[in-house]
């Protein structure tokens, strides 16, 4: 039998480990948060945010249920560890392992939707996941019922293999849902990474059950003791980083870098799709100028004066509109062929104008929000054209008249006036910036536009 630190915990590797997990756990933290605290993205209320934090508080359970569980530190009172079932039943399994898995699960089940059946998933996240969790908590009962846990919180032999049975059921899903989604060419990236994650997952499933059974089966042997609970906390600090490092959920945020020189790549998904002339000024168009007798839309093909009238309804709370007609502009800019790139602006649109409690939320009428939420084609032609014409008639009613009268008019036609003598007298070239393609990481959970004009006050992060 073993005795020592090898029975009660506290050796050198131990530590060690509970070091190298903590560190991974922090890498995570860091990973997840500081690319949206420096870059000030915007927080959604969808699962593009509560599915990181979710993945997020599953990692801490899995970490931190395997040193209380397998006997890592030695405490000088066993009142912690009284609670075997807790911490090696509830929370390594259905808040840990499984709960981590479920999110992944999910993700990819509406990657199919999305990009398969081209509508939305028929079924939320919240209720999605938590169905998905419902194995593992079944189990858990049975295990809890059954009480075939030593005083060691080890697991008899004959309950191992059950065990790593239900780990290995969820890599299984995770990898028919996968497979579902193999032919869609993604801007993005989900489908390697989603092959990532499989492999990630059966990787350290097979080392969690190799070092189990040999913990059950060789308990006499002290260093393999050591050596088996080392392994465990070690690929679990590994399994939460790069499992994290590869979600799918924060394609363009996770494609910035934490330069902020190098942020302006990746302002808007127009330019991480690669849509021409997305956003840009030409010198042509910038100092054009405009009848106010001149039908809106005509008005608004002018980008010089749509950003102008844009900063007027920033500055009155009210630029929801206009930023929604700039980023269904650049949608049907998207040839209809091009199904993915359409779904991904589409997908990008309805999470950020459409859903409610959106970032920012325009005002549409009951029957046409429901129209594009329950759309059966996300690549439709017309997907938004209601929903364009409810907005233009609030432009005009809400806010072109009291545009004319505004300091920004004027601002706008001094500028035009400057603008064209300039031009004349030193004969201007102008060449767009150049756009970079992006490589993006993953999904389309959170197409936010991460960063808003500098005047913009018509919107808050919530």
């Amino acid at each position: 039998m073993p005795s020592g630190c090898a029975k009660r915990g506290g050796c050198p590797s131990d530590y060690v480990a509970v070091a190298i997990a903590v560190s991974c756990f922090f890498v995570l933290l860091s990973r997840s948060v500081l690319p949206c605290l420096i870059h000030k993205a915007p927080r959604s209320n969808s699962s593009s945010f509560w599915i990181p934090v979710i993945q997020v508080f599953s990692s801490f359970n899995l970490l931190f249920s395997i040193v209380m569980s397998v006997n890592l530190l030695q405490f000088k009172s066993q009142h912690w560890r009284r609670y075997c079932y807790l911490w090696a039943v509830w929370v390594e399994g259905p808040l840990g392992f499984g709960l981590l898995m479920s999110c992944r699960i999910t993700q990819a089940f509406q990657l199919y939707f999305i990009f398969v059946k081209k509508r939305l998933p028929p079924v939320k996240s919240y209720v999605f996941l938590p169905l998905v969790l419902l194995p593992w908590i079944f189990g858990a009962a049975i295990i809890h019922a059954r009480k075939p846990l030593n005083n060691e919180c080890h697991l008899g032999l004959q309950w191992t293999f059950p065990v790593a049975g239900l780990h290995a059921l969820y890599v299984l899903a995770l990898v028919a849902f996968t497979r579902a989604i193999r032919h869609v060419e993604f801007r993005f990236d989900e489908l390697r990474d989603l092959w990532k994650g499989i492999l990630v997952s059966a990787a350290s499933v097979v080392i969690w059950v190799t070092a189990f059974v040999l913990n059950e089966i060789l308990i006499q042997i002290s260093w393999l003791q050591v050596a088996s609970r080392f392994v465990l906390l070690v690929t679990g600090g590994v399994l939460v980083v790069v499992f994290f490092s590869i979600s799918s959920n924060q394609p363009l945020l996770s494609q910035i870098s934490l330069k902020k020189k190098d942020n302006y790549e990746f302002q808007r998904m127009s330019l991480a799709l690669g849509i021409p002339d997305s956003g840009l000024l030409f010198r042509k168009e910038e100092f054009r100028p405009v009848d106010p007798d001149e039908p809106l839309d005509k008005l608004l093909l002018n980008k010089r004066f749509r950003q102008s009238l844009m900063e007027f309804a920033d500055s009155c709370y009210a630029g929801e509109t206009l930023h929604f007609y700039e980023e269904v502009y650049e949608h049907g800019k998207i040839p209809e062929g091009d199904s993915i790139r359409r779904i991904y602006m589409a997908r990008h649109i309805m999470e950020k104008f459409i859903v409610a409690g959106a970032e920012m939320e325009v005002n549409l009428s009951h029957k046409t929000r429901q129209e594009i939420l329950t759309t059966q084609d996300l690549t439709h032609p017309d997907l938004f054209k209601n929903a364009l014409n409810e907005v233009m008639q609030l432009i005009k009613m809400n806010l072109l008249r009291d545009y004319w009268s505004s300091i920004f008019f004027i601002k706008f036609k001094e500028e035009v006036e400057g603008g064209d003598e300039a031009m004349h007298k030193e004969g201007w070239s102008f060449s767009p910036p150049r756009m970079s393609s992006v490589q993006g990481s993953d999904d389309p959970f959170y197409q936010e536009h991460l960063s808003k004009s500098p005047t913009s006050r018509c919107s808050s992060p919530g």
